[in-house]
């Protein structure tokens, strides 16, 4: 293995996805000199088969709603069909025009970078293209790819993942999808915009569980209403192909039949065969294990993104390869604060939170010291408008901060970044209340839920 010794750079990054590409965008700012190593296209799974990419898709879906819909705003407009030319066009081109502008910033920040597939060879160096790149400091952030179960096999042809889903030239007429978390329910709810007949089968009791409940049961009934099918509570057995399409069993016996089985049960971490057990990193189940600062048991490694058991989030990610760059550069860093997040899931309606759920609370704070109130979007000028519907949920701690919001309904993602205020700066619902909120916008609902917390609701009965 050829070895330019001459060169030692200050961080060598394995993976160009949102942890890797962040840490080396930071890391160059701070005077740092990067390596950033990536065997596909720099931007990883959010730019290029996840986050961006399926935004698309929901939003082309949303367009076909209103479409569908606009008689009741009083418009005329008659809905012809999808072309799904036309709109893997439209979202090509947005990946295409992130994608230049990610390589303008890399080379703009005299980032290193490579193409080709790395491996790990010693704890301060990654082996790629026949050469041995050497560090001071190894980031490894090589992500994650598409789960499936044990006898589940991803064919890409009527078995697939969110991948081969978001490739496809067609509209099914029908689909199963398994798993009812975020993927599971953003491709449920575009395909139904769509027009395809769809049933979601989720293990779990509900649909997105990892949300406050009564999130997840707002979303159930609108999915409901939207004539998407789903069953909740039971697992999967098996997947079969039938004369045209796939018929899914469960462990009760159930079974549904589709053109399609989309599998979406989460995502698992890229690291096997890369070198990291060999050099000593500690691992579990595939993921690499981390400090709060994002260090290995290895002093000079690092690990960011998909690839280590945090929430799998585009924006965790840069938050975490920051964190490195900037601990490497000798700033002060603080851990995150991961109940601190916020999540959305891109759906109709959006269901988007940050803090804790109401059950959390209870089980750290005790149930007598936990107060929740829920404001219906019922009572919100602008929403009424929208013709949407939903609640902003808030958890507070009794006569204490609020320790979570939780919120459905359209447009609630573009919500949730005053929401992330309010619960990192430990906002008392008094204080929120104080905030004058801009009539007549959704995020005025915000500021209605916090008023009828702190006891003088305006637009909301006592």
């Amino acid at each position: 293995m050829a070895n330019d010794a001459s060169t030692v750079f200050d961080l060598v990054i394995l993976g160009g996805g949102s942890g890797g590409y962040a840490a080396a965008l930071r890391g160059a700012q701070l005077g740092l000199d990067v390596a950033l190593i990536e065997k596909g296209k720099v931007g990883g799974t959010c730019l290029h088969n996840g986050c961006i990419p399926t935004k698309a898709l929901l939003h082309a879906g949303e367009i076909a709603d209103q479409a569908r819909e606009s008689a009741q705003f009083g418009v005329k407009a008659t809905f012809e069909g999808i072309d799904m030319e036309a709109v893997n066009k439209y979202k090509d081109e947005v990946i295409s025009g992130l994608y230049k502008g990610l390589r303008g910033l890399i080379a703009s920040r005299k980032v290193h970078y490579i193409e080709g597939e790395g491996k790990l060879s010693s704890p301060t160096s990654v082996d790629v293209n026949g050469q041995r790149v050497q560090g001071r400091h190894v980031l490894l952030a090589t992500g994650s790819v598409p789960k499936s179960l044990p006898g589940l096999e991803i064919d890409g042809n009527r078995i697939i993942s969110s991948d081969h889903a978001l490739k496809m030239d067609r509209v099914p007429k029908s689909a199963i999808v398994l798993g009812g978390g975020v993927i599971g329910v953003e491709f449920a709810s575009a395909w139904k915009s769509f027009g395809t007949e769809i049933t979601v089968v989720e293990g779990l009791k509900h649909l997105v569980p990892v949300e406050d409940e009564n999130s997840s049961k707002l979303l159930e009934r609108a999915f409901r209403k939207r004539g998407i099918k789903f069953n909740l509570g039971t697992f999967f057995d098996k997947a079969e192909y039938t004369e045209d399409g796939v018929r899914v069993t469960l462990a009760d016996g159930k079974t549904f039949e589709a053109e399609l089985l989309l599998v979406a049960i989460g995502r698992g971490p890229v690291s096997q065969g890369l070198g990291y057990e060999e050099q000593g990193v500690a691992m579990d189940r595939g993921y690499v294990l981390v400090d709060e600062y994002m260090q290995t048991n290895v002093p000079t490694i690092s690990a960011v993104g998909d690839l280590v058991p945090t929430l799998q989030l585009a924006h965790v990610g840069f938050a975490e390869g920051i964190l490195v760059a900037e601990r490497l550069a000798g700033l002060k860093t603080v851990p995150i604060d991961y109940d601190g997040v916020p999540k959305v899931t891109y759906c109709h309606p959006e269901v988007a939170s940050v803090g804790i759920t109401e059950a959390k609370a209870k089980e750290i704070y005790g149930a007598d010291k936990v107060v929740a109130l829920k404001y219906n979007l019922a009572g919100n000028g602008k929403s009424k408008i929208l013709k949407t519907a939903g609640e902003i949920k808030l958890v507070q701690v009794k006569d204490g901060a609020v320790v979570g919001v939780h919120m459905v309904g359209d447009r609630m993602g573009e919500q949730v970044g005053e929401a992330q205020l309010i619960y990192n700066w430990e906002a008392l619902p008094s204080e929120v209340a104080q905030l004058i909120h801009a009539h007549p916008t959704q995020n005025e609902a915000m500021g209605e839920a916090h008023l009828a917390l702190a006891g003088k609701p305006l637009h909301a009965h006592d």
